[in-house]
């Protein structure tokens, strides 16, 4: 057995080392799932393929209407709608926990992650492995927290493999060692689909820090809200 990769669990989850980036890529794209550390909390990802997003909802247990968050590699994606507004928050707030919402009109993601508007979720992760990861495999990789749909948040990589090791699709999932994260805030989701940003749901970046940067930004009040049950979306 590689020291780098310890021996499966009966389910078939293994744990891996964050240093071990080539491996965890050539797993990603063998249509591999992964659990991994961000900024937030542990996340749940693959590749944004139709096939990966058919397998995170089946291990997660998520209802086909929410679709998945993409960690992109590239604050500057020339594929999506960028509005004025997108663009000053990505480039004040990346990386880091602001999640924004974006016109995909080339339909470069699948559904599943880009809605039936025509939107999709993204985020550059300050997170060091994840940044690491993108520079050996710098694709989207789709991101939900590592636990059931409904559950708590996995905070280090045994919580995670204890909450999915009996998932379906177990055999086919890494864990990847990252140590316990600290507290955290969900990623604050603004909507920038239309010229007028709305801050979704509030979170791990403040409401008046993003009105120093877009002051005409609005607050969707049935929205805000600083708890969530899947913060790594």
């Amino acid at each position: 057995m590689d020291r780098g990769m310890t021996d499966p669990s009966p389910s078939g989850v293994r744990r891996i080392e964050a240093s071990r980036v080539k491996e965890i890529a050539a797993h990603l794209d063998g249509d591999g799932l992964l659990a991994y550390p961000t900024e937030t909390v542990y996340g749940l990802g693959s590749a944004a393929t139709p096939e990966g997003v058919a397998h995170l909802r089946q291990m997660k247990g998520r209802s086909a209407e929410r679709p998945f968050l993409a960690l992109v590699p590239d604050p500057e994606d020339p594929e999506l709608a960028w509005t004025p507004a997108g663009r000053a928050l990505a480039e004040h707030f990346w990386p880091g926990p602001l999640t924004l919402v974006l016109l995909d009109p080339t339909e470069r993601f699948p559904p599943g992650v880009r809605d039936d508007e025509g939107r999709v979720a993204v985020r550059v992760s300050p997170h060091p492995f994840v940044r690491k990861l993108a520079r050996a495999w710098p694709h989207p990789l789709l991101s939900t927290s590592a636990n059931r749909s409904g559950g708590r948040p996995a905070m280090t990589a045994d919580e995670a493999a204890a909450a999915l090791a009996d998932r379906p699709g177990a055999d086919r999932l890494w864990v990847v060692e990252g140590g316990r994260l600290p507290p955290s805030l969900p990623s604050t989701l603004v909507d920038c689909s239309d010229p007028v940003p709305v801050v979704l749901r509030a979170g791990a970046v403040p409401v008046d820090r993003l009105q120093t940067v877009v002051p005409g930004i609005r607050i969707q009040q049935a929205h805000v809200n600083t708890s969530s049950s899947d913060p790594a979306s």
